[in-house]
């Protein structure tokens, strides 16, 4: 997408009143590897994209992360934080809550051999989740909003949170890394799968565990 194109597109993305739409699999911006951000927006412009797209995260109920792509704009750009109201819930799991976090240019690779099998799911393919297998804990270099370059390590759901957002910005969905024979509806996942765990779901739906 040619630079003029890409900042009209945020342009009129920002002029619109109202939730945000998410794309759905299916549409080509969503199977496109992003454009990395090189100052193709102001400061203000990006700010207010982010912002934007903070809200729709948060404005989602259990959303965990969101990429530009999931709203149309083609740019190596995320967002990701759990919500508070999840917080009770993650610790008594065993899970640290993320905090909100912008991911400008992310790049991750794993740090250590354990991958550990989870269900993911994904805004823009609703109703649906699938086990995908991926490093427990990475390291993570990104730019921030402010530009500054940072490198990170990440564990557990915070891990699991980047390397699904970083894949939407090379043009990957979940599915393309998930166990298929795992594919479920949110509604069997809650009530069957969840309470099950992990090792019977795989015995009874056929798919192998790291």
């Amino acid at each position: 997408m040619e630079r003029t194109e890409l900042t009209e597109k945020v342009a009129q993305l920002l002029a619109e009143t109202g939730p945000v739409s998410i794309v759905n699999a299916g549409d080509p911006v969503l199977r496109q590897k992003t454009e990395p951000f090189d100052g193709q927006l102001d400061d203000a412009t990006l700010q207010r994209l982010i912002v934007r797209m903070r809200k729709t995260m948060e404005d989602t109920p259990s959303a965990v992360g969101l990429a530009a792509p999931q709203i149309g704009i083609p740019l190596r750009l995320a967002v990701l934080g759990t919500p508070e109201q999840l917080t009770a819930r993650l610790i008594e799991r065993g899970q640290q809550p993320v905090p909100f976090t912008v991911l400008i240019n992310p790049s991750y690779r794993a740090a250590g051999q354990q991958r550990v099998a989870s269900f993911e799911g994904c805004l823009s393919v609703p109703g649906w989740q699938a086990v995908v297998a991926r490093p427990d804990r990475i390291e993570l270099r990104r730019e921030d909003e402010r530009g500054t370059p940072l490198v990170e390590e990440y564990a557990g759901l915070g891990a699991r949170i980047v390397q699904h957002e970083s894949d939407h910005l090379d043009g990957a969905l979940y599915l393309d890394r998930a166990e298929l024979r795992s594919l479920s509806t949110v509604e069997a996942v809650q009530e069957r799968w969840g309470p099950a765990g992990l090792a019977a779901t795989a015995e009874q739906l056929g798919f192998p565990l790291p």
